[in-house]
């Protein structure tokens, strides 16, 4: 089974919008709190894939920059997948991928 990761900022509404550039230099800190979720949604609910994209390709091209900073830390609990070239491949660095699975170990 795999699960959709959506994320974004509150709007006045009270409804996540995942279309705000907020623009406060806190994507470590993003990134660190959905790793956070998805430990918390794996003990909850078992360790499937949860799939990543952003909005628009930008967007998802800075989670995969997260991801490369990140990727010591990252690579001990997850296995992270991209999409590229229309197949799911492990996750590389300097590779622009589409979208991403993400497992916990």
């Amino acid at each position: 089974m795999t699960y959709n990761l959506a994320f974004g900022d509150e709007n006045a509404a009270g409804v996540v919008d995942d279309a705000v550039v907020s623009n406060n230099n806190d994507t470590d800190m993003v990134l660190a709190t959905v790793a956070s979720t998805i430990n918390l949604f794996c003990d909850h609910y078992g360790n499937h894939f949860i799939y990543a994209e952003g909005r628009t390709p930008v967007r998802t091209r800075l989670y995969q920059m997260g991801i490369s900073r990140l990727w010591e830390e990252i690579k001990v609990n997850f296995q992270v997948l991209g999409f590229v070239n229309d197949d799911w491949e492990d996750f590389q660095h300097n590779v622009n991928y589409e979208a991403f699975l993400v497992k916990r170990k």
